[in-house]
């Protein structure tokens, strides 16, 4: 019973250090560069921010795998690229394409830009309040006077 248990910790303690090495074969150089490129232009859906050469994310590796099975079956780059984005959409893309459906987030922050702009323009072209609405009464001015001396005594 203490060999089993020994046994299993000890291949516990190693199994780390093989996981994170990928081995691929390749049957031309072309293929391989075509793997390089596609690994390094497809982002993990897990980690979001890195691409699936360099995350260590179960779901990375699965894509790398997929990846190297097209790569291998003499799938194009963009046959590989289309099925990834069919499968997981455009969010896999470093650079997605501008389409209807994201031109807002596109265009969404130069339109704020602009309606912004346009308010301020609108708002300061605007002539000053006159007649009763601009003027103030003897009692108003008078008080104005007597916390503006107020103010200045102190």
């Amino acid at each position: 019973m203490r060999t089993l248990l020994f046994s299993l910790l000890l291949l516990a303690g190693l199994s780390p250090a093989y996981a994170g090495i990928d081995v691929y074969a390749f049957e031309s150089d072309g293929q391989e560069q075509t793997f390089r490129e596609l690994t390094r232009e497809l982002r993990c859906p897990k980690c979001q921010n890195q691409d699936i050469a360099d995350s260590n994310a179960g779901l990375a590796k699965d894509l790398r795998d997929k990846t190297y099975l097209m790569v291998r079956e003499g799938k194009s780059k963009q046959e590989v690229i289309d099925y990834m984005v069919a499968r997981y959409g455009n969010f896999i893309l470093y650079d997605p394409p501008l389409m209807a459906s994201t031109l807002i987030l596109w265009a969404g922050p130069l339109l704020v830009i602009l309606i912004g702009t346009s308010v301020v323009v609108v708002r300061s072209r605007r002539p000053a309040p006159t007649g009763e609405a601009a003027s103030l009464s003897e009692a108003e001015r008078r008080r104005l006077t007597q916390l503006l001396d107020e103010d200045n005594d102190a």
